[in-house]
């Protein structure tokens, strides 16, 4: 009875050891770089297990419940008020993914009506420091690292059993509590953890297109240049649809039948628009 006692034991740290560990971060990033009052603040998703780690938005995965939702409801797309869908819009359109076995981290981000993946290709070159101090509840100690045109400085902790980071950051010996650029332009702060069930389902839009990093870099240049012909190449008028086709209602941008040249006007404005917003990305190289 006794033994069966010990098994059982076992079996039940061996599950609880398995389960997914949610680390909640708040993101504050200055995107726009003439404007650099305008500072954006959201939460960010970094789910870790044994075998993998995924870093993605909160708000993506609110969007992705809500869609998810509305399909099953039988509503389809145009269900769905464009109000609740503004309120859920996100900076961190992308998600990475950390692989524990291969140790190879993937990035996944859309471009246009299509989904990229691509293996980031720069090893993460820490100087750790004896410089420690406190963080909430965690000792923490410093490092840092140029990575991607920016200088970054992490504060990682012992405290916890994870080897791992907000983003692409990892590879120290402990979780990265804080992480921020020395311009004051992007910084990650751990605000809690719990735990998770499982990992949930992003919805990737179909199977990503893998590329390298260079050629993703090359598709995005192109998609910001000349939309329409990006989106053509990449599937015809169909691109503009699903582009434009945000939300539901019948006014501007709300779907419903729109003639295609106002289509590609609008969305050829929208891209300018949001490329000026976002001229101060977390990578300048």
């Amino acid at each position: 009875m006794k033994k069966l006692g010990i098994i059982a034991l076992a079996f039940f740290i061996q599950h609880v050891s398995a389960q997914t560990n949610r680390f909640v971060y708040q993101v504050t990033m200055k995107p726009d770089a003439e404007n650099k009052a305008d500072i954006k603040t959201e939460n960010a998703y970094l789910d870790i297990s044994p075998e993998k780690s995924v870093f993605y938005s909160e708000n993506r995965i609110k969007r992705d419940s809500i869609m998810q939702k509305a399909f099953q409801g039988g509503g389809g797309r145009g269900s769905v008020s464009r109000d609740q869908m503004e309120n859920l819009r996100t900076n961190i359109s992308y998600s990475v993914e950390k692989d524990k076995t291969n140790q190879k981290t993937y990035l996944k981000d859309r471009i246009g009506r299509d989904s990229y993946s691509y293996e980031e290709d720069r090893p993460l070159n820490w100087k750790i420091s004896s410089e420690t101090t406190k963080i909430g509840e965690y000792k923490v100690q410093k490092a840092e690292t140029d990575f991607a045109g920016r200088k970054w400085t992490a504060w990682f902790t012992t405290d916890l059993p994870y080897q791992d980071g907000p983003y692409k950051f990892g590879g120290l010996p402990g979780l990265i509590v804080k992480v921020e650029d020395d311009k004051g332009d992007y910084s990650f702060d751990l605000m809690k953890n719990f735990k998770i069930a499982e990992f949930p389902v992003l919805n990737q839009f179909g199977t990503p297109i893998k590329v390298k990093r260079t050629d993703f870099i090359k598709q995005q240049q192109k998609f910001k240049s000349d939309p329409a012909a990006f989106m053509s190449q990449s599937g015809g008028q169909g691109g503009f649809a699903t582009t434009m086709r945000v939300g539901g209602g019948r006014g501007p941008g709300g779907g419903g039948n729109q003639n295609p040249a106002d289509m590609k006007k609008r969305m050829e404005e929208r891209v300018k628009e949001e490329a000026k917003k976002n001229s101060n990305p977390i990578e300048l190289q």
